[in-house]
């Protein structure tokens, strides 16, 4: 069954390889991507009733956790599959079988991170996704495309390299204890008391700088600006929205591991101490952006923060942190499918050049406010309740200032986002330059829609199989502690 939800998509990458034809190939994502979504509920809802336990041996397993985020990465592949027909028709004049195949690999491989139970196919699979989504980023093929790539190669490697060696740390600790080194999550929970701490200590440094870079973390989040700028709409929310949800589920099972030998303590101080750091640069580099679209980088810098201050406060606020994840995901793939609508009506990302983007494409131009209401955390949006929860948790358990802080870094961010997102959507349009300039149609625009229709969702009431997947996730995060 597991290996359904990795060989499916390979099969349809494939596929979107032998198919000859630059127009039609396209069409196989909306199939491919809604049919990997039927196949992600079934194993989702044949792994809940039937209530199975993972093997002892087994390196594909899908828990509570990974339920959860193996069903976001489903729905977020399902929907911006549904907006790449419409926006590669606009670049008829690239070719698109890399970049359908590649789609598909990506989705796989995020599967495969998902999945895996052992601490090394974990790490094969995030570089394998690494791997799979650079030619995305190179789409446009021009000089600053090149760069972007470069550094998100570069500095990804330096990331994952540093989380080999946490792993061959966490083996070691196990080795100095006297116990057979493994790498099976499942014993090394269960071995995690006996295990040697001064090399568990170190493991789980390197491990979460290791999968912070990956998440794009601060201060090792250099090549998200870089990325996300140049990336094409559909990739940018991939990545922001799928690629990062599968370095925090990497980040939550070394902590699962830490908290479990008795060291929650440490990891506590120091997710506490990366989450509102990455807030706060986020916050610093966010005031006078012009370039809308590295704009959103930041934004996503500071949402990984969010996420991992959640699970250093812990209780509640690790709830939240679940639930922070998922309204994150669909948030960006709404503000980033936006952008790249109004990237291409305008002909630029800057705000010297962009402005009364709500009069020139209204739908995207709205959406795009509404994306930008909703991940600043206003109400009646999914944001607004996840991150409402992380700071009630943080109040009721004493840590004021962490609290404080957290609000004060909010409000900067919306302060400074505030800026630039108003800038574009406000204003009169310069004078459209002719028939070929992009317009807001369905194929471009329905996507958003439903985007930001689950974010209002999940605002006003969370549906009940969510809520059921969420309170199971929660409880495994707790049963280790």
């Amino acid at each position: 069954m597991y290996l359904l939800l990795i060989v499916y998509p390979l099969v349809m990458g494939a596929w979107a390889l032998a198919v000859p034809s630059n127009r039609r190939r396209p069409w196989l994502l909306p199939l491919g991507g809604l049919a990997n979504l039927a196949i992600t509920w079934w194993a989702v809802a044949r792994a809940g009733a039937s209530g199975l336990v993972s093997a002892p041996d087994a390196w594909l397993w899908l828990d509570p956790l990974g339920k959860l985020v193996l069903g976001l990465l489903a729905v977020l592949f399902a929907i911006c599959s549904l907006y790449a027909p419409g926006y590669l028709s606009l670049r008829s004049d690239r070719p698109n079988r890399l970049f359908c195949a590649n789609l598909f690999v990506m989705q796989a491989m995020m599967a495969s991170v998902v999945l895996a139970h052992h601490l090394g196919l974990m790490w094969v699979a995030m570089e394998a996704t690494t791997l799979a989504s650079a030619p995305l980023l190179y789409f446009n093929s021009n000089a600053r495309s090149l760069e972007a790539v470069w550094k998100y190669l570069l500095i990804g490697s330096v990331g994952i390299a540093l989380a080999l060696l946490g792993s061959f740390f966490l083996a070691y600790a196990s080795l100095k204890s006297g116990l057979p080194p493994t790498l099976d999550f499942d014993r090394l929970l269960s071995q995690a008391p006996r295990l040697s701490f001064p090399w568990l200590r170190a493991a789980f440094v390197l491990l979460l700088i290791g999968y912070g870079t990956k998440m794009g973390l601060a201060p090792m989040h250099t090549w998200k600006p870089d990325a996300y700028g140049e990336a094409p709409g559909l990739v940018g929310a991939l990545l922001a929205g799928g690629v990062t949800s599968c370095a925090f589920l990497a980040i939550l099972r070394i902590h699962q591991i830490q908290v479990a030998s008795t060291g929650a303590h440490m990891a506590h101080d120091m997710m506490i101490l990366m989450g509102l750091f990455s807030m706060a640069v986020a916050a610093v580099f966010m005031a006078g952006q012009r370039d809308f679209k590295r704009m959103l980088a930041y934004s996503s810098i500071e949402h990984m923060g969010i996420l991992i201050l959640g699970i250093g406060i812990g209780g509640g606020a690790a709830d939240g942190a679940l639930l922070h994840m998922i309204n994150n995901a669909l948030t960006k793939g709404a503000l980033f499918l936006s952008a790249g609508n109004i990237h291409r009506a305008f002909g630029s990302k800057l705000t010297d050049s962009v402005h009364g983007a709500i009069r020139r494409t209204p739908l995207s131009g709205g959406l795009f406010l509404a994306g930008f209401l909703a991940i600043a955390g206003s109400p009646p949006f999914g944001p607004f309740v996840s991150e409402f929860t992380i700071l009630n948790a943080a109040l009721a358990g004493g840590r004021y200032v962490t609290g404080g802080l957290f609000l004060l870094l909010m409000a900067a961010v919306f302060i400074s986002m505030g800026a630039t997102v108003l800038a574009v959507v406000q204003g009169k349009p310069p004078v459209d330059d002719g028939p070929g300039r992009f317009h807001d149609s369905v194929a471009t625009g329905l996507p958003i829609v439903l985007f930001m229709a689950l974010v209002l969702l999940l605002g006003l009431s969370i549906p009940a199989p969510l809520e059921t997947l969420l309170r199971e996730a929660a409880r495994s995060l707790e049963a280790r502690q």
